[in-house]
C-alpha cells in the first residue's frame, strides 16, 4: 500500500468513489481512496437512488445535471452496468401555488439546459391510468432523469477511478490529521471483523498527502472534531417502505406498458416509484429527529433505527389516495437510516476553515444525485483553481465557525428535512434556531413591525409590516408573485427616492487590514486603485483563474491601515480568503494583521434627499451647517463623526444610489444611536426600510450584487465593472482575466411583466422572437422609479447593449424586456453628489 500520494480521499460512498475517479481522470496519477468499513456502507447503501435533476441553486442543478449524464455513461467507460432506470421524473402539483412554484423551477432549469414538459391531469391519466388525478392541477415532467441503484453506480464509479490509476483501500479507518508545512500526515487505523462488528486493530500507518479531500458522510461530526473545525452536517432519520406486489401494476406492466416515473406527490410530502411489481414510498415528514449528533456509535455499521409509522401515516394515506391499486398491498420491506443534512440543504463542497489543501465534500441529503457533479466540479476546483461554475454558494464557510453550534445544526436540520416538499417561495425565511444573532436594535425594530430575514445568523429587517401584525403575518405574505409583503417593499423604496429612509446593514462583514505590509498586499490583492487616506473605493479580489472571488468597500483610514466592508453573508467566507492571502505574501510584503470586527461595529444606512436634513439634527460639530457638505464631506470619503454623544465612522456612500452615508458605530452604543436617529427623523418623515427595498433600488443603479451578478464564474470585466479595474498595475487574478476576455456581459432590464408578479433573479432570457435562448436573470424585482420590473442578467456582449429587445420568462411566458442604460435611475449620479 502506497504511504505517499498527492490526494488521499476519505469516505467511499458515492461521493467519495466520485471524486477519486474525477481526480484520476483529470489527470492526477496519485490518487488513493479509503474507507473505514466497505465501498457504499454508509448512507448509500440504503439510498434510494432518485436523481431528480432540478433545482432551485443553479449552482446545485448543473451538479445534478452532471451526475444524470455521467451516470449514463459509466457503463460504457467500466462495463458495470450502473442500474439507471431512465423512467423519468413526474412532479404533481395540487394547487395553484404549487405551478406556480414549478413554472420559476422550470425556467431555472432551462438556464441549465435541463429539458421538461407540463402534463395537464388528462395527459397525466391517458399516459399512467393508475395515478388517481381528480385532485390535480397538473405536473412537471422531467423525462431524462429517474433512478439508479446506488451500490451499483459507486461500484461503477470505484472501477471507473482504478482504470484511471486511483487506489481505493478498503477496512482502513483516517484516525488523525496533522499539517506538516507542506503536506497532510494522516494516521490511519486497519479495521478489522470481530464478532460481526468492526474493531480498530493494532495495525496503523501514516499516510503523507498533498491533499486531502473528506467524504465521511454520517460520520463528519467525527471529521470535523479530528480537523478541529465545525461542521453543520449532522444525520436525519429517513425513512422509505417497500410495499408487496400491486396485482393492477402486475397486470398494467405484462400489458406492454413503460414503467412510471418517479411520482412526486409534494403536497403529500412523498414520492413513489416503482419496484418490483409493486412500488416504493419515500417521505419526508413532519418531526423526523436528528441522530448522531455528536458522532455515529462504533457499533453502528450498515444498520437501521425501527421504523416509525406513527410519523408517516398521514403520507401513507396519501400514497393511497394517489394509487388506489396498492390499498390492498402489503408491506414488504422497510428502512429507517440516517442521512446527512445541512440547514439549507446544499452540501458543503470546498475548502476547509482555515486548513490548507484540505477540502470538504459533506452533508449531502441528495448524495447519489449530487455525487458525479460534485465529483467533477471539485476535481475542477483542485486541479485548474476553480470550476466552470460559481461553487460559492455550497462553501462550508457560509456557516462561520464564530457561531455555529451543534445544537443549530441539528435543529436546523431537522427543519431542513421537513421542509424538502414544502412550498419554496424565493422569499421563504425559515423559523427553526431563531432569532440567534440579533443586533442590539432587534427588539426596537420588532417592535415597530420589522420582518426579519436570516443573514449568517443575523437577524435582519426585510421589510417592516403593521406594528400590531400577527406572528405568522410574514409566512402568510410569502408567495411566488407579489406577496403580501410587495407594497411594503414599494413603500419604503419610495420613501427612500422621495424623503428619507434608515436602513440596519449591522450584518456587513468588516476587516481591519493594518501592517507595514497592509498597502503593498492590498494593492496586489484587489484590482482597483486604493483610495487616499479618508477615500473609499469599490474594489475586487480576483481568484487565480480571474473571475470574482470579493467584493470589497475600502476605507483607508491611514498610510497602512484600511477598513474592508464586504457582504454580510460571507464573514468566514471572506475572512478566510484574506488571511490566507496575507499569510502566502507576508515574507514579500512585510507584516500584515488582519482583524474580523464585524461585531464590533453596527451600521445604519441613512438614505434620501433629506438624509442630510435629518444628520444635521445630531451631528455635534463647530458648524453642523457644513459639516456634511460636499465641500466638507465629499462624496466616496469618510470622516470621523459624532452623533450626539456617538462615535460614528461615517462613509458617504448609498447602496441605493440616493444621498446618503453609511454610520458605521461602536455596537454597544447602537440603541442609543437609533433612539437619536429615530427623533431626529420624525419630523422630516424618514421611514424604516428592509433589504427588500434596498435590494430592488440598488438595481435601479445597476450595482451588482456579490453571489448574484458578481461571483467565481464571471470576471469584474464580464460583469461591466471597467471603471473598477486598473489595467496599470498588478493585482492577483490579472492575467487570468485579461486572457478570458469578456465571454458574456452582465446587463441591466427593463420589463413589462404580468401585473401581479416581478422576477427573482432565475429567469431565462429569450431574444424577442422568443425562440432563441440567451442568457438568464442574475436578480429581479420592482422598480418604484419605472413603476415595472427590473432585473439584472448575463447575455453575450452584442445583445448586452441598450434598446435590445428581449423576452424573460416568468410563470411559463415570455414577457418583453429590454436592456437599459447602465444605472438607468439618475445615470449622472446627480442626486448621490448633491450639495447642501
Amino acid at each position: 500500500m502506497k504511504t505517499q500520494v498527492k490526494a488521499l480521499v476519505v469516505g467511499g460512498g458515492a461521493i467519495g468513489t466520485s471524486i477519486a475517479y474525477h481526480l484520476a481522470k483529470a489527470g492526477w496519477d496519485d490518487v488513493m481512496l479509503i474507507e473505514r468499513d466497505e465501498l457504499t456502507s454508509g448512507s448509500t447503501w440504503h439510498a434510494a437512488g432518485l436523481l431528480p435533476l432540478f433545482n432551485m441553486s443553479y449552482a446545485t442543478t448543473h451538479i445534478h445535471k452532471y451526475s444524470v449524464d455521467f451516470y449514463k455513461s459509466l457503463e460504457a467507460e467500466t462495463g458495470l452496468n450502473a442500474g439507471f432506470a431512465v423512467v423519468g421524473n413526474l412532479r404533481m402539483a395540487q394547487t395553484d401555488e404549487r405551478m406556480d412554484e414549478y413554472m420559476l423551477y422550470a425556467s431555472t432549469a432551462e438556464t441549465c439546459d435541463v429539458p421538461y414538459e407540463w402534463l395537464t391531469p388528462d395527459e397525466i391519466k391517458s399516459r399512467w391510468p393508475l395515478i388517481n388525478t381528480e385532485d390535480l392541477k397538473g405536473a412537471l415532467y422531467h423525462n431524462t432523469d429517474g433512478y439508479i441503484n446506488p451500490a451499483d453506480v459507486t461500484q461503477a464509479m470505484a472501477k471507473g477511478a482504478r482504470q484511471h490509476g486511483a487506489d481505493i483501500v478498503r477496512k482502513l479507518q483516517a484516525d488523525a490529521f496533522h499539517w506538516n508545512g507542506t503536506h497532510w500526515e494522516v494516521t490511519c487505523t486497519k479495521m478489522v471483523e470481530k464478532g460481526g462488528n468492526l474493531v480498530e486493530s493494532d495495525e496503523q500507518v501514516v499516510i503523507t498527502a498533498e491533499h486531502v479531500i473528506t467524504a465521511s458522510g454520517n460520520h463528519a461530526q467525527r471529521t470535523a472534531k479530528m480537523l478541529g473545525i465545525k461542521m453543520p452536517a449532522v444525520p436525519v432519520e429517513h425513512q422509505f417502505v417497500v410495499m408487496d406486489q400491486d396485482p393492477e401494476l402486475v397486470k398494467y406492466r405484462e400489458a406492454g406498458n413503460p414503467e412510471h416515473p418517479v411520482i412526486r406527490d409534494a403536497d403529500a410530502q412523498s414520492y413513489v416509484r416503482e419496484e418490483r411489481g409493486g412500488w416504493i414510498l419515500g417521505v419526508y415528514e413532519k418531526n423526523a429527529p436528528a441522530c448522531f449528533e455528536h458522532g455515529v456509535p462504533d457499533s453502528f455499521r450498515a444498520d437501521l433505527f425501527p421504523l416509525a409509522l406513527d410519523r408517516i401515516e398521514d403520507q401513507y394515506m396519501a400514497m393511497i389516495h394517489r394509487m388506489p391499486s396498492c390499498e390492498e398491498s402489503g408491506l414488504k420491506d422497510d428502512f429507517n437510516g440516517p442521512i446527512c443534512y445541512t440547514p439549507d440543504g446544499n452540501p458543503l463542497v470546498g475548502p476547509a476553515p482555515g486548513l490548507r489543501n484540505m477540502w470538504l465534500a459533506e452533508g449531502f441529503s441528495f448524495g447519489i444525485t449530487a455525487a458525479g457533479g460534485t465529483g467533477y466540479y471539485l476535481a475542477q476546483m483542485m486541479v485548474d483553481g476553480e470550476a466552470e461554475i460559481d461553487m460559492a454558494s455550497l462553501d462550508p464557510k457560509r456557516y462561520s465557525q464564530s457561531w455555529m453550534t451543534t445544537e443549530f445544526a441539528a435543529r436546523k436540520n431537522e427543519e431542513c428535512y421537513d421542509h424538502v416538499y414544502v412550498l419554496h417561495h424565493p422569499d421563504e425565511e425559515r423559523p427553526a434556531a431563531r432569532p440567534l444573532r440579533c443586533a442590539p436594535a432587534f427588539d426596537r425594530q420588532k417592535a415597530l413591525g420589522a420582518q426579519f430575514g436570516w443573514v449568517n445568523g443575523w437577524e435582519r429587517p426585510n421589510y417592516y409590516g403593521p406594528i400590531d401584525a400577527p406572528e405568522n403575518f410574514d409566512h402568510d405574505a410569502r408567495s411566488f408573485r407579489r406577496g403580501g409583503w410587495w407594497q411594503h417593499a414599494v413603500d419604503e423604496a419610495k420613501a427612500i427616492r422621495e424623503g428619507v429612509g434608515l436602513v440596519d446593514a449591522t450584518a456587513f462583514t468588516k476587516h481591519v487590514v493594518k501592517g507595514p505590509g497592509a498597502t503593498q498586499f492590498l494593492d496586489w490583492f484587489t484590482c482597483n486603485k486604493l483610495p487616499k487616506i479618508g477615500r473609499i473605493n469599490l474594489t475586487y479580489a480576483l481568484t487565480s483563474k480571474g473571475t470574482t472571488r470579493t467584493e470589497y468597500t475600502i476605507v483607508r483610514n491611514g498610510e497602512n491601515n484600511y477598513y474592508l466592508v464586504s457582504a454580510g453573508a460571507w464573514t468566514e467566507y471572506d475572512a478566510d480568503f484574506l488571511r490566507k492571502a496575507a499569510e502566502d505574501k507576508m515574507e514579500e510584503f512585510g507584516y500584515i494583521e488582519i482583524q474580523d470586527v464585524t461585531t464590533q461595529w453596527g451600521v445604519f444606512a441613512i438614505a434620501g434627499p433629506k438624509s442630510r436634513d435629518v444628520l444635521k439634527e445630531i451631528i455635534n460639530d463647530a458648524d453642523p451647517e457644513t459639516a456634511l457638505s460636499n465641500k466638507r464631506f465629499p462624496w466616496l470619503s469618510a470622516r470621523q463623526i459624532e452623533l450626539g454623544m456617538c462615535p460614528v465612522n461615517a462613509i458617504r456612500v448609498a447602496y441605493t444610489g440616493e444621498l446618503g452615508w453609511e454610520l458605521h458605530h461602536p455596537i454597544e452604543m447602537q440603541n442609543y444611536l437609533w433612539d437619536l436617529l429615530m427623533a431626529a427623523g420624525e419630523k422630516h418623515g424618514m421611514k424604516l426600510v428592509g433589504a427588500r427595498a434596498q435590494n430592488w433600488l440598488r438595481q435601479e443603479k445597476s450595482y451588482r450584487a456579490f453571489g448574484n451578478e458578481l461571483g467565481r464564474d464571471a470576471t469584474p470585466a464580464e460583469a461591466d465593472l471597467p471603471r473598477f479595474i486598473d489595467l496599470e498595475k498588478d493585482f492577483h487574478g490579472k492575467d487570468a482575466m485579461v486572457e478570458t476576455g469578456v465571454r458574456f456581459k452582465c446587463c441591466t432590464l427593463l420589463i413589462d411583466g404580468p401585473d401581479d408578479a416581478d422576477p427573482w433573479g432565475h429567469e431565462a432570457l429569450y431574444l424577442e422572437d422568443g425562440t432563441t435562448r440567451v442568457g438568464r436573470l442574475t436578480s429581479g424585482g420592482y422598480s418604484v422609479a419605472f413603476e415595472k420590473s427590473i432585473g439584472m442578467g448575463y447575455v453575450s456582449p452584442d445583445i448586452a447593449v441598450p434598446g435590445t429587445k428581449l423576452k424573460v420568462k416568468m410563470q411559463d411566458k415570455l414577457w418583453d424586456a429590454e436592456v437599459t442604460v447602465d444605472s438607468p435611475y439618475d445615470p449622472t449620479n446627480a442626486t448621490i453628489r448633491v450639495t447642501g
